[in-house]
């Protein structure tokens, strides 16, 4: 039984998405096997939170209790949340959202191993490790890429990486958002960075973590979420401003980095602008508006807003 406390804590033309099974999701291939890798047992927009707690997902907005959504598809494997949706993967790779505060399944795409949300749309790596995008004002699907190991859709450029490490952009650029020192949006997708494994972006800044496990920042940085790195206005080049992470996630104004011992490190808004230890034993955390919403490794959900102490909100069963 799971208890929940009462504590308040380069591009390809459009084509439909094809019918068949691109790839055997038992046997997936490099790309896709990497996206597996960095699955989200949280997600966090804005206010909007989800996490996945024994195959169950549970929403909550704020610091209400965290509802569990009763639906057929149980298990999941992964979540992803917009502003009004939620999204997750079963266990059988459909990908699937809901109105948030509903039970109704919406199914989106079949052979899917990892799924990015955000405000432009969405992002899809299937079981072949090709790279698909639903844009929020459009009702089908297109091929980005023809392989991908991680992607983000931000608030104002969208990520991706492909199988070598190379880093893509598009979208905005007006602060600083590819790192390549242009303010100028630039059309399709542009290689800004290499040997990146991850890659997180939010209100007008990205961060993504580099094979040697320093973590890259920039893009607008007025509320700290790159740290010193461009503090007061912008950063329009990538800057390192953490170094040791395997993992990292960031919001809209603090980002967040954890170590292999499950030391998570956080930056910005309150937390100030040099990294801190802020918990211990995670496995995966994300950030959202001045919140931050984390899994330990013993699978409890934790969530704090920026600069309090962490609460435990979820226990698995």
């Amino acid at each position: 039984m799971v208890l929940v406390s009462t504590v308040f804590s380069s591009a390809l033309a459009q084509t439909p998405a094809p019918t068949p099974k691109p790839a055997s999701c038992a046997s997936p291939g490099p790309a896709a096997a990497a996206a597996i890798q960095r699955r989200s047992a949280v997600s966090l927009y804005y206010e909007l939170k989800l996490a996945l707690v024994g195959g169950r997902v549970f929403e909550w907005r704020g610091d209400a209790q965290p509802r569990p959504l009763a639906a057929a598809a149980a298990p999941f494997l992964h979540v992803a949340a917009s502003a009004q949706h939620g999204h997750a993967i079963d266990a059988s790779h459909r990908a699937w959202r809901w109105p948030v505060g509903t039970d109704n399944l919406e199914h989106l795409l079949d052979d899917v191993v990892f799924l990015a949300a955000g405000e432009s749309g969405l992002m899809a790596i299937r079981c072949d490790g090709s790279l698909w995008q639903r844009k929020a004002t459009a009702a089908g699907w297109r091929q980005i890429a023809p392989a991908a190991a991680h992607a983000w859709v931000g608030d104002s450029a969208d990520y991706y990486i492909d199988p070598q490490g190379r880093l893509y952009a598009s979208g905005k650029a007006h602060r600083g958002q590819y790192g390549n020192g242009s303010l100028d949006e630039a059309p399709g997708w542009v290689a800004v960075a290499e040997d990146a494994v991850a890659v997180y972006s939010h209100t007008g800044h990205a961060v993504y973590l580099r094979r040697d496990g320093a973590v890259l920042g920039t893009g607008g940085n007025r509320f700290g979420p790159l740290g010193t790195h461009g503090y007061g206005d912008k950063a329009v080049r990538w800057g390192v401003i953490f170094e040791g992470a395997s993992q990292l996630g960031t919001g809209a104004s603090h980002s967040m980095a954890i170590r292999p011992d499950g030391g998570l490190w956080s930056w910005g808004s309150a937390d100030g602008l040099q990294p801190k230890l802020v918990l211990r034993n995670a496995a995966a955390a994300i950030g959202g508006d001045g919140e931050t919403l984390a899994m330990l490794k013993d699978g409890t959900v934790w969530h704090w807003r920026v600069g309090a102490p962490p609460k435990k909100v979820i226990f698995p069963p």
